[in-house]
């Protein structure tokens, strides 16, 4: 299988091979470590992995749920086939809500204004909608303040009474799932609980209860509740590096390219702009034509970082600052030829990991994998077919 923009990037420089087969792998360690239904969120086009392959993998291994973040994404992967149950939670007041309605998608509300809207689009396509709300509960970014709590749970019930709506779940969000001993775990989870109670007394009864991202679920027991939402962990990368056992979860997403110049250096010679890399012996150059217009964070250049990627066997460190088109790495005096692999990142022995980019670039291994594309062509392979011979 193979993405759609292949047919579009004919000899393209580089490419993104993202493992199905791993996938469906995370997803059945995950939903047996949670032991409650898994929703396998694929938004951003499914962490940069590709939605609707990521999304039909992801039922595959077990997932019941499919999350996405935008109305748009929703959209798109009900148009890819996809009918089961789908969670969206973006939206502006702009934004069309008649067709995910229509479509049976649930749609999370923040606020009354937003559960008016949803009424309305309800009305528009003579349907009950699925809605669920999200509180916050100490993230400060999208849900209900607590303040609001009261007055959305009384409007979401006044809903389901008039037959605008059923809510079918209550969810929130934590901020320091990734440090598993952090006390806002504990303050958000015993906020969640008291929104529960105050949901109970208001008269809903929302059938999927959720709070655990990745990291809560592997780590954080008693924040599974009814449900698990599973986003990077679903890709085989560690929400919570240091901390994580463990679990045997594979990373899908490979990437790599060829070498396009291989050129000698002498002592004193300067690479790229800036020339903020001097070779300080003799060593050979190698061109990989990558660079932050294919999603290669500039950051991977800046003094004293530490990417590398793989070439020949050996991890080679990026040198020169790192351009829009290409990055040059320091293959140490060894040999090379142009057209030999590189390997920028993936999960095989000797090969530098998404982890391994974010420590070298200062961010997290979500920002590295889902900003991967630009000319890039992304192809889908499942390795667990056994291809049969002629």
């Amino acid at each position: 299988m193979s993405d759609h923009r292949a047919d579009r990037h004919e000899g393209a420089l580089a490419e993104i091979v993202v493992d199905v087969a791993a996938i469906r792998h995370n997803v059945r360690v995950l939903r047996e470590v949670a032991g409650v239904p898994l929703i396998a969120v694929v938004k951003a086009d499914g962490y940069g992995h590709g939605m609707v392959e990521a999304a039909r993998a992801a039922r595959e291994g077990g997932a019941e749920w499919l999350a996405v973040a935008t109305v748009d994404e929703a959209v798109q992967l009900r148009a890819s086939g996809y009918a089961g149950p789908l969670l969206c939670w973006l939206m502006l007041p702009e934004t069309d809500l008649e067709r995910p309605v229509a479509e049976g998608v649930d749609l999370t509300a923040y606020s009354v204004a937003e559960l008016d809207a949803i009424a309305e689009a309800a009305r528009a396509v003579g349907l009950r909608a699925r809605v669920q709300v999200k509180v916050d509960t100490g993230l400060s970014r999208g849900g209900a303040s607590r303040a609001d709590w009261a007055a959305v749970f009384a409007r979401a019930h006044d809903g389901e009474r008039d037959g605008s709506w059923k809510v079918t779940g209550l969810w929130s969000h934590l901020a320091c799932s990734d440090e598993p001993d952090h006390p806002a775990n504990d303050r958000q989870e015993q906020a969640f609980r008291a929104a529960l109670a105050l949901a109970e007394d208001s008269g809903l009864r929302p059938d999927l209860v959720h709070l655990a991202n990745s990291a809560a679920t592997i780590l954080r027991p008693s924040a599974r509740f009814g449900a698990v939402r599973c986003g990077i962990a679903t890709y085989g990368l560690d929400p919570a590096p240091g901390h994580t056992p463990d679990l045997g979860l594979r990373p899908a997403m490979t990437v790599r390219s060829r070498l396009a110049v291989v050129k000698h250096l002498v002592a004193g010679d300067a690479v790229s702009y800036g020339q903020r890399w001097v070779a300080d012996r003799p060593t050979t150059i190698g061109l990989v034509p990558m660079g932050y217009g294919d999603g290669i964070p500039r950051h991977a250049s800046h003094p004293g970082g530490s990417a590398e990627v793989a070439v020949g066997g050996k991890r080679r460190p990026i040198r020169g600052t790192v351009c829009m088109d290409q990055v040059m790495v320091d293959l140490g005096g060894d040999p090379a030829q142009v057209g030999d692999e590189v390997v920028l990142l993936g999960g095989a022995d000797d090969v530098p990991t998404a982890q391994d980019w974010a420590e070298a670039c200062g961010t997290i291994s979500y920002e590295i994998v889902t900003r991967m594309g630009g000319r890039t062509v992304r192809r889908h392979v499942d390795t667990d077919v056994v291809e049969e011979g002629p």
